[in-house]
């Protein structure tokens, strides 16, 4: 019998998660380990309508559906979207928070990005790694026995140094998981990102033409400005990993971290099985 296996995700924002490890995800899901995502702030800043209470509110709601469609854990902390800051208080709460998922893999953002949200849950990420094993380190909550692996989801940004995978993943067979926790997202996939693109208009109404073009255009769309799918960009290795590579059309990347567990052969194969 396969030991389960725990996946935790932490994203600065309710949709983080699900846009860039909604497939890695379903394939934990599928094949009976445990995925926690975590929201690092509540994502009351991301609308161009809303105020902050009302879209916190409904924001928290997505992430709960997101949670029955892929049927993971989704947790989703109080602090406000755009006041993240790498503080001691927000560096031992994601501690005691590890330490009470205790996963074998934790992904998460690098630190080189665009939003000071994504850089700071990255540095908080960073400061909580190798603490999870010292004791008297929020001594209220019990070290780990065994150090998670921490990786990078990926990005785009060059400098100082671009993302390097060291496992790009085929999740085509899952694809329409994603897309099912993507479409959870409303308020983003079809409002504030459409808006931030300025192609609001292009956005249809009605549930139904809207799922539809999320997996048409405007996937298309959101995959060129947010890197979601890298199955084109990582193409060579997709090659070394899989038989039929030109059959992946939907990819997902991890780039090693140097402050978690080292990734051993046997951990490779544990964690990154698909």
């Amino acid at each position: 019998m396969v030991e389960t296996r725990s996946l935790l995700v932490v994203g600065p924002h309710p949709d983080d998660c699900s846009i860039k490890t909604g497939g890695t995800a379903a394939k934990y899901v599928e094949a009976g380990h445990e995925v926690t995502f975590l929201s690092m702030t509540d994502g009351s800043a991301g609308h161009h309508e809303m105020d902050r209470f009302s879209l916190a509110a409904r924001r928290k709601r997505e992430t709960e559906a997101v949670a029955e469609t892929l049927g993971i854990d989704y947790e989703v902390f109080d602090i406000p979207d755009g006041g993240l800051t790498p503080s001691l208080e927000n560096r031992r709460r994601l501690i005691r928070f590890i330490r009470g998922v205790d996963p074998d893999l934790v992904l998460g953002p690098r630190m080189n990005d665009y939003h000071p949200d994504h850089r700071y849950c990255a540095q908080l990420l960073q400061d909580a790694a190798y603490m999870l094993i010292v004791p008297n380190v929020c001594p209220e909550t019990p070290p780990v026995e065994t150090p998670p692996v921490f990786g990078y989801v990926a990005d785009h940004f060059q400098k100082p140094m671009p993302f390097d995978p060291d496992a790009v993943l085929d999740v085509t067979d899952v694809e329409e998981r994603k897309l099912d926790a993507l479409h959870c997202h409303e308020s983003q996939m079809y409002e504030w990102l459409p808006y931030t693109f300025d192609e609001l208009d292009a956005v249809p109404e009605g549930d139904d033409a809207r799922r539809a073009w999320l997996a048409g255009d405007g996937l298309s769309h959101l995959t060129e400005h947010t890197e979601m799918n890298v199955a084109d960009r990582f193409r060579g290795e997709l090659r070394a990993r899989y038989d039929d590579a030109s059959a992946v059309t939907h990819a997902e990347a991890i780039e090693i971290s140097e402050y978690g567990a080292p990734l051993t052969d046997e951990r490779r194969e544990e964690l990154f099985f698909f």
